[in-house]
């Protein structure tokens, strides 16, 4: 209670020199800053965001030595995140410190460095959520897309206009996809090159072949409409199997989660109603050798559970 106790403290202290901060210091100028009416003119910047444009060239200088940087980059594309590497990986870390302030005050030790172990594996878990999502919307949209292209190039315009009519009128991610391939194509990148990062961002194998066909197509021409229709019947045709896969497939994965959440709950549960009972796992070399041995049963009951519910088809 005691740490709660402080907690609600601090809070409280800090609110309240905040409001202090507000009322005593002075107001600002009420004119408009000449920074903002010439535009030759660097804009004035605080000692908050210098100190944070600071941190984010260190990360980012970390990151590149690690050769971490572009791999980083790609998987924040993936997710659709707009916000740059380092400032990722900087909030990543500064909510994995105040977790563990807070986790150390409340639980002690054991729970500060279960929170320095959990933050950082459940940003990469909401990463890899975020592009698993984007990818599944992109491949349920891609039909309509070749549908939509197709009935651009009957209309007789041109490719780079059927693919910039789809990134107006198409629903996200497809649109941001596919105003990227416009965007990069108007500074001089081979539309080719475009679709094929496309593809491999998006992890779909259909686009691959729209890909290659319209490849194929500016080689040997042809009716580039007929083919998109033929490449979107068949990825119609899939898109309705893999949809009742995973409709057959939902109540194993329900299941799936079900268990593997089962621990993590009953664990909290005692942790609040009985914390005695779990004290004594931490109070000896069996209880620690305990805690092991359940954590990789679980380990190796997820991997079972993911294999048994993935369905390739």
């Amino acid at each position: 209670m005691s740490a709660v106790l402080l907690v609600l403290g601090t809070g409280a202290f800090a609110a309240a020199a905040l409001i202090a901060t507000l009322v005593v210091l002075p107001a600002g100028p009420s004119r408009v800053p000449l920074s903002r009416l010439d535009p030759s003119l660097a804009p004035s910047t605080s000692a908050l965001a210098g100190a944070g444009a600071a941190a984010g060239a260190a990360v980012e200088k970390v990151l590149l030595k690690r050769g971490r940087l572009a791999a980083g980059a790609a998987a924040l594309d993936r997710a659709g995140m707009s916000t740059t590497l380092p400032n990722f990986v900087l909030g990543v870390g500064l909510t994995t410190v105040l977790g563990m302030v807070i986790g150390a005050l409340l639980g002690g030790l054991l729970l500060a460095v279960v929170v320095l172990a959990l933050v950082p594996f459940g940003a990469k878990l909401m990463l890899g959520f975020r592009a698993g999502r984007r990818q599944a919307a992109f491949a349920d949209q891609l039909d309509d897309s070749l549908q939509l292209m197709a009935s651009s190039l009957r209309a007789g315009h041109s490719l780079l206009r059927a693919v910039d009519s789809v990134s107006h009128e198409a629903e996200s991610p497809t649109s941001d996809e596919f105003s990227r391939i416009v965007n990069e194509t108007r500074v001089g990148r081979d539309l080719n090159d475009a679709l094929d990062e496309v593809a491999a961002r998006m992890g779909s194998e259909d686009f691959t072949w729209v890909a290659q066909a319209i490849a194929i197509h500016r080689e040997v021409g042809g009716n580039l409409a007929e083919v998109l229709d033929a490449v979107g019947n068949t990825i119609r045709e899939r898109n309705a199997i893999r949809r009742q896969v995973k409709a057959l497939s939902a109540e194993g994965k329900l299941s799936a989660i079900v268990l593997m959440a089962l621990p993590f709950g009953v664990t909290g549960f005692l942790a609040v109603t009985n914390p005695e009972y779990l004290a004594k796992f931490t109070e000896s070399i069996v209880g620690y050798g305990m805690l092991a041995g359940a954590a990789v049963m679980l380990l190796v009951g997820g991997l079972w559970l993911k294999k048994t519910v993935a369905i390739t088809f």
